[in-house]
Order: C-alpha cells, then structure tokens, then sequence
C-alpha cells in the first residue's frame, strides 16, 4: 500500500508542477472534436447526434493513447524504471499506483472534452451528468487498466510510439462496445442496458486482474 500511495503521490505532484501531459491530453481531444465538427457534413443533424456517442468515445480512446504513451516516459531517466522493480512489496501497487494516476488526469480531460462535445453537438448532458460519469469511469477503467500494462510493455521497446496502439487497440473492442451502447442509451433517454454494464463489469475485472498479476513479469523485462 505505501508503494501505492508513494508512485500515485509522484505521478500527480509531477503532473501538478508540469502539467505537460493533462494539457497535452486535452488540446488532442479537443482536436479531434473540432475535426469531427468540420468532417461531418449538414452541420448538426439528428444522424450526427446518433453516432455522437461513438465520436465521443473515439475522442476518449485518442487522448488516453496519447497520455499512456508517456505515462512511463520519466522512468527512463536515470533508469528510473528499475528503482521501481526494486520497491519493497507486489509489484502489482506500482501498477495500481500509475493506473490510479492516469485514471485522474484523464478523469479532467474527459470532462472538459464531453463539456465541448455537448456544445458542438448541441446535447444536453446535464441531466444525465451521473450516470454517464459512471459509464465513463467503468470504459476508462478498464481502458487504462490494459493501457497501463502495455504503456509498461511499450517503454522498452524501440517504437514505442507505434507499439502501444498496436497492442491496445484490438483489446479495446469490448470496452468500447459495451461504453458506447450503454452512453447511446443515455443520451437517447432510455435506461441502462444491463448486457453493456455487465459486459463493461467483466471486462474491467478481467483486465485489472491480469494487468496487476503481468505487471511483475514486465518489469522483470
């Protein structure tokens, strides 16, 4: 647990006293719904307010890559990496600490993106402000639990840069499907389907199980 605590501390003073990752994270997915505002043509329409949900996920999906790509980036300074192979305790608490980490900046990325994306889309979020906050904690959980893993795997490779949207892109399908039906249920104002949320569920328990038992064999790496 103090290793926990210890790499979750780090990782937040570090991006408190820089902010390079959080606004980097944010002008990317604001990018991306300005490209979508201009690439959709016929302005907004009730076609376009349908695939919304999906566009909003794809913004999600682009700004994690971008911050998980650098979530290990300052551990290949002075072999950083290493010292935290080295810390007392399951190496698992490393791992839960920088998914802990990422799951709060993006957390502020996701709100401001969903804030410009309910403004060029015309969509009233508001009154479905809680759960939707629910189904985006459950994609992103389990999108930064696997990311986290292979943003560790990536690191040490050459094309890192490359890598890591190769390896998390195809694990994606199911956190994807399951967050874009149940965010479509949302906005369309019908209830939750349980078949997303469980698929979500299960989904999020497998990754974070596998994640935290890999994580030791991938330091070992």
């Amino acid at each position: 647990m103090n290793v926990f605590l210890a790499v979750l501390r780090k990782d937040l003073l570090i991006e408190w006293r820089s902010r390079d990752r959080v606004v980097a994270m944010l002008l990317f997915a604001l990018l991306v719904v300005v490209v979508f505002q201009f690439a959709l043509p016929g302005g907004v329409t009730p076609r376009t307010r349908e695939n919304a949900p999906g566009l909003l996920w794809v913004a999600y999906v682009f700004a994690s890559l971008f911050g998980l790509g650098r979530a290990f980036s300052l551990e290949l300074e002075n072999d950083a990496l290493s010292g935290l192979a080295l810390a007392p305790g399951d190496r698992g608490w490393v791992f839960l600490g920088k998914l802990v980490s990422t799951l709060v900046i993006l957390a502020l990325v996701q709100a401001v993106t969903a804030a410009a994306f309910a403004v060029v889309f015309e969509l009233s979020l508001l009154p479905v402000a809680a759960p939707l906050a629910g189904v985006v904690l459950l994609g992103s959980l389990g999108l930064s639990g696997i990311g986290t893993l292979f943003s560790a795997v990536a690191v040490g490779t050459r094309f890192r840069e490359v890598m890591l949207p190769l390896l998390l892109l195809p694990l994606l399908a199911p956190v994807l499907l399951g967050a874009v039906r149940a965010t479509t249920a949302l906005l369309s104002g019908d209830e939750l389907p349980f078949g997303a949320l469980q698929l979500l569920l299960v989904t999020d328990a497998s990754y974070l199980i596998i994640s935290f038992i890999a994580f030791d064999f991938v330091l070992d790496e």
